[in-house]
């Protein structure tokens, strides 16, 4: 007979509502489920193993009388009203373990390949002027407005920056799932990105299941927070003034990054200020939200006319990326889910005998080596 493991109902009830499931959903899989809620059954070791892996709780929470507390393990900017906007989802969570466990990873992989610090992280303050600072990202970048003509469409403007940011030695992944756990999608709406900042491994992650139009801006924003030197979880906003400080600083250096307003007003030539959207974002290669919020910054539009206009066009973007589609094929999408520059080290250290294969796969998300020879010969790293 299966012995039972005495849970308080408290704690199933937590992990349940935690997660976010629905509860006839996970039913299906535990036909007790209503007994274990209310206390009038408890689940085997075997079958609480499987309920935490589902609700995505760690095991050992399960064992505990009450609800632990959890928090960010992030200084947290995606403020409404001068607080934090709730609970943090364990997708979320995940995210940030993942990617704090391949930070160390490629800390480490640094200091002893003799990878020196990285000068500009830290390199500014909030003293500084954004628009200065953010002169001055553009410029290391090498991300300049002559460079973006190169680039046909939003994506490929991103994965453009992306790449000049890794020159520069930043990790940068983008995903829009946690891993590669498709049923586990991440909610722009509870975050855009974040930052951990760094000397020899900075990261920054890129919410996938936002829009590119977004992802672009939300990758400068964050760029912003490696130059402070400060690690972060953001939802950068253009159609609303930050309340944070440090987020409004973010939020105009970002802007400068992309678009330059000493370029921008002379290029101002519509009838209409709102006629020059479309030709500046395939000028600047931005979205036409970036190029609105610019107007406004420029003194062209007030902040009512911004707003009203700002409405109708996201929700154009918006109605226009999901007619786009997604998807792509793995092993060109891979590379920047999870950082063209950590998968190649990772790869190679995994082939010269310095990181096991168990490893690498766990940081890589990936569960077959077979996937993981393909993707280092797609990377050159095989």
């Amino acid at each position: 007979m299966a012995v039972r493991i005495p849970v308080a109902p408290v704690m199933l009830r937590w992990a349940l509502e935690r997660s976010g499931r629905d509860r006839q959903d996970l039913a299906k899989a535990f036909p007790k489920l209503d007994s274990w809620l209310n206390g009038d059954l408890a689940p085997t070791l075997n079958q609480l193993e499987q309920f935490a892996q589902r609700t995505y709780t760690p095991l050992g929470f399960l064992f505990l009388d009450d609800p632990p507390l959890e928090t960010l393990p992030l200084p947290d900017y995606r403020t409404m009203g001068g607080a934090g906007v709730g609970r943090p989802s364990p997708d979320l969570l995940d995210t940030i373990d993942t990617c704090e466990q391949r930070q160390d990873w490629f800390k480490s992989y640094a200091l002893e390949t003799g990878i020196e610090a990285l000068d500009f992280v830290g390199s500014v303050t909030l003293a500084i002027e954004p628009v200065i600072a953010g002169a001055d990202m553009r410029r290391a970048l090498d991300f300049g407005v002559v460079q973006r003509r190169e680039y046909g469409t939003w994506t490929d403007a991103l994965f453009g920056l992306i790449e000049a940011a890794e020159h520069l030695g930043i990790l940068v992944m983008v995903n829009g799932v946690v891993g590669n756990n498709t049923s586990r999608k991440l909610d722009p709406g509870e975050f855009r990105g974040f930052a951990l900042a760094d000397q020899y491994a900075p990261l920054i992650f890129i919410n996938g299941a936002d829009t590119k139009a977004a992802q672009i801006f939300t990758l400068a924003h964050e760029l912003a927070h490696v130059w402070l030197g400060q690690s972060a979880v953001s939802k950068p906003d253009l159609s609303k003034e930050a309340e944070n400080a440090t987020e409004r600083w973010c939020n105009i250096a970002a802007a400068e990054v992309l678009v330059p307003l000493d370029t921008f007003r002379p290029e101002l030539r519509g009838p209409e200020l709102v006629d020059d959207l479309e030709r500046l974002a395939r000028e600047y290669r931005v979205s036409t939200l970036v190029i609105l919020r610019r107007l406004f910054d420029s003194r062209r539009l007030s902040w009512e006319q911004f707003n009203a206009e700002y409405d109708g066009e996201l929700g154009r973007v918006i109605a226009l990326a999901a007619q786009s589609g997604g998807g792509g094929q793995f092993y060109y999408t891979q590379p920047y889910r999870v950082s063209r520059r950590f998968a190649s080290a990772l790869i190679a250290q995994a082939h010269e005998g310095q990181t096991l294969y168990r490893d690498a796969l766990r940081l890589l998300s990936l569960r077959k080596i077979e996937t993981f020879e393909r993707l280092g010969r797609y990377l050159g790293a095989a």
